[in-house]
C-alpha cells in the first residue's frame, strides 16, 4: 500500500487508460504554482514526483523542497538535502545475505527492546536474484552447466535454506532461485515496469515511476529502460526496506550528446568503454548523467541498458534515458501485459518523459557530446574500466607495461608440466563471455556466436592454455542461441554454457588448471584474461592473472583462439584453419545486417513469457529446501555461514554520546584508486589468512572454503577478510603486498594488529588517496572497517556508496582540504591521531586533526566532514543507519 503525501499544491489528479484510472500527481499541475519545471532533465522530474508524492511523509518534504527542485533549472548545481523514497528494493545473494542476517538480527534485538518484532518487514516490494554465487569450475564441456550448478548448492546449501526463511517469513519479499539469471538482466527483463502502482489507503490505484535502489552498484542498468535506480550499500537498502527515505544533495545533471550513428562493426561495448573514459576524465562522481540528442534513435533499447550499467565505472550515480518507442517495443518483445505497455505510454507522456525530438533540450549542469561514427573497437584495461585502449594498440600497450611497470626486458615463457605447450606473459588463460552489462545486449551475444561459426567451420579451436566460458545473464540467452544454431558452434570452440550468472566478472572465474596456475606463479608469468564484464581491478578476476581487459563477447571470442594479448589482433592473424591457411579477425567478423537477420528470426514474445512465467518456483534442488517462516529465526550455533551479528548488543533505546578519537594509530595507509574489492572480503579465502585459520579452526575442510562472498553472513569470517585482498598495498609495510599492516613496528596480518590494537583500546584510523571505495556497493567494505576498530577514514576523495556506506556503520569519513595529503603531511605509520568535538560535529564542517609524531612533535591539518546530511548526521549520532531505524521503530 502506497502512502499518501499531503498534496498541498493540489497535484493530484485522474489519468484513464483501457478503460481503468489511475491516480496520479501531475507535474503540470505543479508547474502551475512552482513554476515551469519542462526542461528539467528526466531524472530530476521523476525526483520531483517522488517529492510531490511523499510531501510531509514522515515530516521529510515540504513545499521549499520541491520549490528547490523546480528552481533547479535556474541554477544547476548540487542543492540541499531532499529525502527520496524509491519505489522497490533490489538485492543480490552476496549482499542480499547480510540484509537479511541483519533484519532477522534486528528482530531480535526489537524483541529485547521491548517492540513488536513485525515491525521489521520490508514496507517496499523486494527482489533478492541469487546469481553470485555461481562458479566456473566446470568448463569447455557439455555437462559444464550441470556440473557447477550441483557444486553450487552443494556450498551454499545453508545460504539457501536461509534466503528462503526471508522468502517466507518477510512480507514484501521474493527470492528469484539461482540458475535463472542475473539481478540486472532480470530487473530489465521482467521486475521493471516503467511505471508503479499501487493502492492507497482509500483503495484507488496510484501511477507513478518505476524506482529502485539495489544492493549491486549496477543497478544503474534498468536506467536503461527509464527506470531511475543506482547502487546503495546494503545497509541503506535495508533502510529503505524498512520505510526510510533516501537522505540526498539535489544532484548536477551532466548531459551527453550523441550524434551520429555507431559505423559498421562497432558494438555497444566499444561504446561504452569510450564513455565511459569520456566520463571519468570529465568528473561525474556523485552527478546524474543523462543521455540526450538526435543519435539515440539509432541505440537499441540493450544498447542503452549496456549504456547505463556501466555507470558505476564512469563514477556517475546513473547513467539516465528517458521513455520512447523503443521502450514500448522492448517491453512488448519482453512479455509484459499490453495493458501495462499502455499506461507506461500514456503517463510517460502526460508527465513529461517522454523522449520528444521536437521538445526543447533540458538544462544541464554541464554537457559532452560524442559523435557515435567516430567510435572504434576497443578494449579496457589492464586495470582501471576507465583506460580504454583502442583494438591495434592493445599489444603495444601491454608490451610496454610489461617492460615499464613489470619490469621485463621481453615477454618471458615457460613449460607446463604434463601438457605440450608452454605458457608466457600476455597469453589469455581466461577468457569469459559474461557479466549483466553485455549478455543483455543480443547483438553482442549473437555477434559472439557468429565469429564462433566462422572459426568452428574453419577447424579452428581455442589456444589450450584459455579457460572459456559463458555465462548468460538471462536463459532467454540460451534459447535464442540455440534458435540461431549458434549455441552449437560456441560448444565447439569451447564456449560451452557453464552457468547463469555472474561468474568471471566478479571473480568466480574458478581455478585455472593446476599445472597453468604453477607454471604462472613458479615463474612470474604476467598471464592475461579478457571478458566482457565491467570490472577488471587487480586480483578480481583471478589470484592467478594481472592483466584483464574488458571486450566485446566476440573478441573475447577471437582472444581466445589467439592466445596472447602481445601480437596485434587486426593485422596479424588470429590463427590457421584446418586448411593451413592462416585466418584474420577480418574472416571472422560478423556484419551489422548479418547480426540484425538473425535476431530478427531468433528472438520473440513467447520467450521470455515461457521463461518469466514462474519466475520464484526454481529447479528441482530449490524446490527440495523445506523450510517453514517464523518470527526470528533460529540462529545455528557453529555455524560458517550465518551468524548473528554483534552491531546491536547492548544497545539501549538511547544513543550513546560519540566519543572524540584520541591517540588513535593508523591501521593502513594507503594510494589512490583503493576499491572496496581491496577493502572488502572478496574472492577466495587462503588457507593460511586469518580467515583460513579460523575456517580450519571451526573444522571446515580447506576444499570448502568457498568464497569471501558466499560467506558474507558471517561477521567473523568478513572481519577477518576486510583489506585482505592480495593485492592491497599498504605503505605502513613498504614492499609487501597483501592485508599486511604493523604492530609495535613488526608486520603483521591486518586482522590480527587490529585485534592487538583493540586489547590496547587504541582507536584506529585508515588515511589514503584519490577515489576511496570506488567500486561494487560492498556494505561490508563498511561493515569490516567498523569491526576492526576504525573510528574514521582520512583521505583525499570518496567514492559515493562507500562514503555513505561509512557514515551508515558509525565510521567518521573525512576528506582532506586544500594541498593536503598524507604525503604532503609526511603521515606515517606511527603517528597518533585525535579528533575532538565528535559529540557536536555538523555536516560538511571543517575539522581539526591532531597529530603526534613518534618523536613527540605535534601538527594540525584541516579535513572537511563528508557526512552531508542531517539525516547521515542522525545516523552517525545513533551508532548507524540500523540502530537509528530500530531505535525509530521499538519507540
Amino acid at each position: 500500500m502506497t502512502q499518501v503525501g499531503k498534496d498541498s499544491l493540489g497535484t493530484r489528479s485522474t489519468l484513464t487508460v483501457g478503460g481503468k484510472e489511475y491516480a496520479y500527481y501531475s507535474l503540470a499541475k505543479a508547474a502551475e504554482k512552482i513554476g515551469d519545471v519542462s526542461r528539467l532533465p528526466f531524472s530530476m522530474k521523476v525526483l520531483l514526483e517522488n517529492l510531490l508524492r511523499f510531501e510531509d511523509v514522515g515530516f521529510t518534504v515540504s513545499v521549499g523542497h520541491i520549490q528547490a527542485l523546480a528552481d533547479w533549472q535556474r541554477n544547476p548545481a548540487t542543492g540541499g538535502e531532499i529525502q527520496y523514497r524509491p519505489a522497490r528494493v533490489l538485492m543480490q545473494d552476496f549482499t542480499g545475505v547480510p540484509c537479511v542476517v541483519d533484519l532477522a538480527a534486528m528482530r531480535d534485538a526489537i524483541a529485547r527492546l521491548g517492540g513488536d518484532t513485525k515491525k521489521i518487514n520490508p514496507l517496499v516490494p523486494v527482489h533478492l536474484v541469487i546469481d553470485h554465487s555461481v562458479m566456473v569450475d566446470e568448463f569447455g564441456h557439455p555437462k559444464a552447466f550441470e556440473k557447477n550448478v550441483e557444486l553450487e548448492y552443494a556450498r551454499n546449501a545453508e545460504r539457501y535454506d536461509f534466503l528462503k526463511w526471508g522468502s517466507k517469513s518477510l512480507d514484501n519479499f521474493k527470492a528469484v532461485p539461482p540458475g535463472t539469471g542475473i539481478c540486472h538482466q532480470v530487473n530489465l527483463e521482467n521486475i521493471a515496469q516503467c511505471v508503479w502502482t499501487s493502492q492507497d489507503a482509500d483503495g484507488a490505484m496510484v501511477a507513478y515511476p518505476d524506482t529502485c535502489v539495489g544492493t549491486d552498484s549496477h543497478t544503474t542498468m534498468v536506467n536503461g529502460l527509464g527506470v531511475l535506480g543506482w547502487g546503495v550499500g546494503g545497509i541503506e537498502a535495508e533502510a529503505a526496506m524498512l520505510g526510510q527515505p533516501v537522505s540526498m544533495l539535489i544532484p548536477e545533471v551532466v548531459g551527453f550528446r550523441f550524434t551520429g550513428r555507431l559505423a559498421e562493426g562497432v558494438t555497444a561495448t566499444d561504446l561504452v568503454l569510450t564513455c565511459t573514459q569520456m566520463l571519468r576524465e570529465k568528473g561525474v562522481v556523485g552527478r546524474f548523467v543523462e543521455y540526450f540528442g538526435e543519435g539515440l534513435a539509432s541505440l537499441s533499447l540493450a544498447d542503452r541498458a549496456t549504456l547505463a550499467n556501466m555507470a558505476p565505472e564512469y563514477g556517475a550515480t546513473c547513467g539516465f534515458f528517458g521513455i520512447d518507442d523503443k521502450t514500448l517495443d522492448y517491453l512488448r518483445l519482453t512479455g509484459r501485459a499490453e495493458e501495462q505497455i499502455a499506461l507506461v505510454e500514456a503517463y510517460s507522456k502526460e508527465q513529461g518523459l517522454w523522449i520528444d525530438p521536437a521538445a526543447a533540450e533540458p538544462i544541464f549542469t554541464d554537457t559532452l557530446e560524442l559523435d557515435l561514427a567516430t567510435v572504434v573497437p576497443s578494449l579496457a584495461g589492464p586495470k582501471r574500466p576507465q583506460d580504454k585502449v583502442a583494438l591495434p594498440d592493445v599489444d603495444d600497450l601491454f608490451n610496454e607495461q610489461l617492460k615499464s611497470i613489470y619490469s621485463k626486458s621481453s615477454a618471458k615463457r615457460c613449460a607446463v608440466e604434463g601438457a605440450d605447450h608452454d605458457v608466457g606473459d600476455g597469453d589469455v588463460v581466461i577468457a569469459a563471455i559474461t557479466s549483466c552489462t553485455n549478455t543483455s545486449n543480443p547483438d553482442v551475444l549473437i555477434a559472439a556466436g557468429l565469429v564462433a561459426k566462422k572459426a568452428n567451420e574453419r577447424g579452428m579451436k581455442p589456444k589450450p592454455w584459455v579457460k572459456t566460458s559463458l555465462a548468460p545473464g538471462s536463459q532467454v540467452v540460451t534459447d535464442y542461441l540455440i534458435k540461431a544454431g549458434l549455441q552449437q558452434h560456441l560448444d565447439a570452440i569451447g564456449f560451452d554454457l557453464v552457468g547463469y550468472g555472474c561468474t568471471t566478472c566478479i571473480g568466480n572465474s574458478g581455478p585455472l588448471a593446476d599445472p597453468i596456475s604453477n607454471a604462472i606463479n613458479r615463474n612470474d608469468i604476467v598471464a592475461a584474461s579478457v571478458l566482457s564484464g565491467n570490472r577488471n581491478f587487480e586480483g578480481r578476476v583471478s589470484p592467478d592473472v594481472r592483466a584483464n581487459f574488458l571486450a566485446s563477447p566476440p573478441l573475447v571470442v577471437a582472444y581466445a583462439l589467439k592466445g596472447t594479448v602481445t601480437e596485434d589482433m587486426v593485422s596479424t592473424p588470429i590463427g590457421t584453419g584446418s586448411d593451413g591457411a592462416d585466418v584474420y579477425l577480418r574472416d571472422l567478423w560478423p556484419t551489422n545486417d548479418e547480426i540484425a537477420q538473425i535476431r530478427s528470426g531468433s528472438i520473440d514474445r513467447a520467450m521470455f513469457e515461457a521463461r518469466y512465467a514462474d519466475v520464484y518456483k526454481g529447479d528441482v534442488h530449490w524446490q527440495a529446501i523445506d523450510v517453514t517462516g517464523s518470527d526470528t529465526y533460529s540462529w545455528r550455533a557453529g555455524s560458517t555461514y550465518v551468524a548473528n551479528p554483534p552491531y546491536f548488543e547492548d544497545m539501549t533505546m538511547t544513543p550513546v554520546p560519540v566519543l572524540d578519537i584520541v591517540d588513535a594509530m593508523p591501521l593502513a595507509i594507503l594510494g589512490d584508486s583503493v576499491t572496496t574489492d581491496h577493502i572488502s572480503p572478496a574472492g577466495s579465502i587462503k588457507a593460511d589468512s586469518p580467515a583460513g585459520t579460523y575456517l580450519q579452526e571451526h573444522q571446515v575442510a580447506r576444499q570448502d572454503f568457498n568464497s569471501y562472498g558466499s560467506r558474507r553472513g558471517n561477521h567473523e569470517v568478513m572481519m577477518r577478510g576486510t583489506f585482505a585482498n592480495i593485492r592491497i598495498k599498504n605503505e605502513m609495510v613498504p614492499g609487501v603486498e597483501g592485508g599486511m599492516t604493523q604492530y609495535a613496528g613488526q608486520p603483521m596480518p591486518i586482522y590480527d594488529a587490529a585485534m592487538k590494537h583493540k586489547a590496547d583500546g587504541t582507536p584506529l584510523v585508515v588515511i589514503a588517496g584519490k577515489e576511496y571505495g570506488t567500486g561494487s556497493s560492498r556494505d561490508w567494505a563498511a561493515k569490516g572497517t567498523n569491526l576492526l576498530g576504525v573510528r574514521a577514514v582520512i583521505v583525499e576523495s570518496f567514492e559515493r556508496i562507500h562514503r555513505s556506506n561509512l557514515v551508515g556503520m558509525g565510521v567518521l569519513p573525512l576528506q582532506f582540504t586544500g594541498n593536503d595529503t598524507r604525503a604532503t603531511l609526511g603521515l606515517s605509520g606511527n603517528d597518533r591521531f585525535t579528533i575532538r568535538g565528535l559529540a557536536e560535529i555538523k555536516p560538511q564542517q571543517d575539522v581539526v586533526v591532531e597529530v603526534t609524531k613518534a618523536d613527540g612533535t605535534r601538527l594540525e591539518f584541516t579535513a572537511k566532514c563528508r557526512i552531508d546530511t542531517a539525516n547521515e548526521l542522525e545516523y552517525y549520532n545513533n551508532g548507524g543507519i540500523l540502530h537509528y531505524v530500530l531505535r525509530k521503530l521499538a519507540a
